[in-house]
């Protein structure tokens, strides 16, 4: 009879103990359900204010025109400019992708001026840049820079690199000019380029239009500077420019078109 007791006490005791266990697992489930529901609505915000941004934007240049043919035309590309090799069958005069009327204006960011700080120039490696490549950091990727250190030379070689630019606010991006390094046969011959808005979301590549990561094509000596439009242009904070191929070493000087709406 003894036996047969502490039988049951302990077949109720294990029953409580699972019952408990049971209890604390459906409440860590819980727990994290509604973490993951939290993080899904914030996301979703997120979303949602950055279609909002891309939204305003292009409410306010439905009406804007501009003219191609004109040698005044705000977005013809600059005879000083070297143009990247054609990605496709270029657009004939007066066509909507040549004349481009979502971006009719263009300003440089700021990296020739000097209005682009250097805490907004980043790199992959920025940690490691000591000793003789201390003089070679991302701060001085700015266009036209000469002398020693007039350029970003990253440490290492491979597609594994990229350099950063923070706009401090959301901003439409429209192009990219591209030098190589001013005292030494060395720059990037192509290019691709990711974005995203705030920092908590993932990076984005810039598509073309059958949906693949866009290749933009870089130089092909150390001082013409290459122009790349951005059809349709990045509304972002955050571009990263990723080196595909180079000549010698990646090695740039840079600045960022920013689109400025001047339509009446």
């Amino acid at each position: 009879m003894e036996v047969t007791a502490l039988r049951c006490r302990a077949a109720v005791l294990f029953l409580l103990l699972l019952t408990q266990a049971l209890t604390i697992h459906s409440q860590e489930e819980e727990e994290e359900e509604v973490v993951v529901v939290e993080e899904a609505v914030q996301d979703e915000e997120l979303q949602e204010e950055e279609q909002q941004v891309i939204e305003t934007w292009t409410r306010n240049v439905k009406a804007c025109t501009c003219d191609c043919e004109s040698a005044e035309s705000p977005t013809r590309i600059p005879t000083a400019f070297s143009p990247a090799p054609p990605t496709q069958t270029p657009a004939p005069p007066g066509d909507s992708l040549s004349c481009m009327p979502e971006c009719p204006y263009h300003r440089a960011l700021g990296f020739e001026s000097g209005s682009v700080s250097a805490d907004q120039i980043s790199c992959s490696n920025q940690e490691q840049y000591t000793g003789w490549y201390s003089s070679w950091i991302p701060n001085k990727a700015r266009l036209n820079n000469q002398g020693f250190g007039c350029a970003w030379l990253s440490k290492f070689n491979d597609q594994h690199q990229w350099i950063q630019i923070d706009l401090k606010e959301v901003g439409v991006v429209s192009g990219i000019l591209t030098q190589g390094r001013c005292d030494a046969d060395e720059w990037i011959t192509k290019y691709s380029v990711q974005y995203r808005t705030v920092e908590s979301l993932n990076w984005v590549y810039y598509k073309d239009q059958t949906g693949n990561n866009r290749v933009f094509y870089g130089n092909s000596d150390r001082s013409s500077t290459v122009q790349n439009l951005l059809r349709p242009p990045i509304v972002a904070r955050y571009i990263r420019l990723l080196p595909l191929g180079w000549h010698t070493r990646i090695a740039i000087r840079m600045d960022l078109l920013m689109c400025t709406n001047k339509c009446s």
